[in-house]
Parts: C-alpha cells; sequence; structure tokens
C-alpha cells in the first residue's frame, strides 16, 4: 500500500527532476528514460531506501533512548533520538534547498496519511518532534513499521517510489508507451532488489555512517525547475 501511487502522501504530483530533465532534453525515449531511473535509484533512491531502513528499525525503539544523542558522532540509540538524527543527517545530504523543501512537505504529508490510517503513538511523538514535517525517506520507514512491516519492505517501498514516480510522470510528459515503460521497470527490478538488500544491512548503522550519494545534476535542476512559472509537476 505505502508504494501504490494511490496512496494519498502527494507524490504523484512529484516528477522526481523527471520533468527538468525532459524539459533540458537528457530524457526523450524509454532508453534514456531507463539511463535516468538507473542513475536516479543508485543515487537518491539508494540513499532514501538506507535512512527508511533505518527509521523502521528504530521506530520501536526505547522511549529513554530520546533524551541523549549527539549529532554526527554515531553515538544515537534506538527511539526519537535515532529518528531525528536520521532526519538530521538526511538534512546534510540534501544539499538543494528546492529539494529539502519538498522532501519534507512530502513527509508531512505521508506522515498525516499513515497516521490517519494506523493511529501509532510513535507516528504522533514524531509528528510532534518534527511539526515541518519529517524527510519524507524517515516518514517512510516510521510509516512501516506502524503498518508492521520491516526494514526491507521499508527499503523496497522507497526504491519503488524513486523509479516509478519519473516513470508515471514520463508518459504524462513525453506521452511514452506505458507498456514499454514498464518494461523499463522491469528491467530495473533486479537492481532495486539488490539495492534494497544493501540498504537493509546497513539498517542499524549509526547514522553518520548511512550513505551520502550525490546527485548534482538532480540537485540543479531541482533549483531551476522551482523557478520556472509554467510547469506541470511540483518538482
Amino acid at each position: 500500500m505505502l508504494a501504490d501511487g494511490r496512496f494519498p502522501a502527494g507524490g504523484h504530483a512529484h516528477s522526481g527532476g523527471l520533468e527538468a530533465a525532459v524539459v533540458a532534453g537528457r530524457v526523450s525515449d524509454p532508453g534514456t528514460l531507463e539511463a535516468f531511473l538507473r542513475g536516479r535509484v543508485a543515487t537518491s533512491g539508494a540513499m532514501a531506501a538506507a535512512f527508511a531502513a533505518a527509521a523502521c528499525a528504530a521506530f520501536d525503539g526505547p522511549p529513554e533512548a530520546e533524551t541523549e544523542s549527539e549529532p554526527g558522532t554515531g553515538t544515537e540509540t534506538g527511539g526519537q533520538g535515532r529518528i531525528s538524527a536520521l532526519d538530521t543527517e538526511l538534512e546534510a545530504r540534501t544539499p538543494a534547498p528546492a529539494l529539502r523543501a519538498t522532501s519534507r512537505k512530502l513527509g508531512r504529508q505521508l506522515l498525516r496519511t499513515a497516521r490517519a490510517i494506523r493511529p501509532h503513538p510513535g507516528l504522533d511523538a514524531l509528528a510532534s518532534a518534527l511539526p515541518g514535517g519529517p524527510h519524507q525517506p524517515v516518514a517512510l520507514g516510521a510509516a512501516a513499521r506502524a503498518l508492521g512491516l520491516g526494514p526491507h519492505a521499508a527499503a523496497a517501498a522507497a526504491l519503488h517510489d524513486a523509479a516509478t514516480g519519473p516513470a508515471t510522470a514520463a508518459v504524462r510528459l513525453l506521452g511514452l508507451d506505458p507498456f514499454a515503460v514498464h518494461a523499463v521497470l522491469a528491467r530495473l527490478a533486479p537492481d532495486l532488489d539488490r539495492l534494497a538488500t544493501a540498504a537493509t544491512a546497513r539498517a542499524n548503522a549509526p547514522a553518520a555512517e548511512l550513505p551520502a550519494y550525490g546527485a548534482p545534476s538532480l540537485d540543479i535542476s531541482a533549483e531551476l525547475h522551482a523557478t520556472w512559472e509554467v510547469r506541470l509537476f511540483a518538482s
């Protein structure tokens, strides 16, 4: 359900950088779409998966863990302290202000939806601790755990979103054959499985040691896209 495009978390309004890539001429057909998606899932997608898995693993931590943590030192433990440390580290790994704002907006909407579907005191605590919204991967991991899922499922959902969001946008922006686009997604499946497994293996690593993969092209394109007066997608 979390990975379903119909899940009311606002993702349908975002292209994951695809709209800017189309306008720049970098994506124009199924072949260039596949190259774009492979780059995206291997960088920002893999990083999101790692943080979603870590947030999921931390979500049931003991309440006493909320009090002490040293950002950036890897000394945080479970519970809300661990979740907050993950959110801080992901903020540092998101250099583009436009992407930071988008991630928090999507995280806030996802958290709101999850709290309506499966009320949970941990989700309420997360909403109170981060009233501006947690980053989307952090919210995804917490929501996954509240729904009874584990870190691997959270990582897989993050990667699914990283691939299918732009793929769906490509159909709308370029009028690509949906069958050809889904064939691209099918070819990506082994990579998504591999990346989800790798993310799960790091789920209990110190927040500061989680991946910091960069995608400068996506960062720059996001800032340019945010200045457009006419656009189909919010990002």
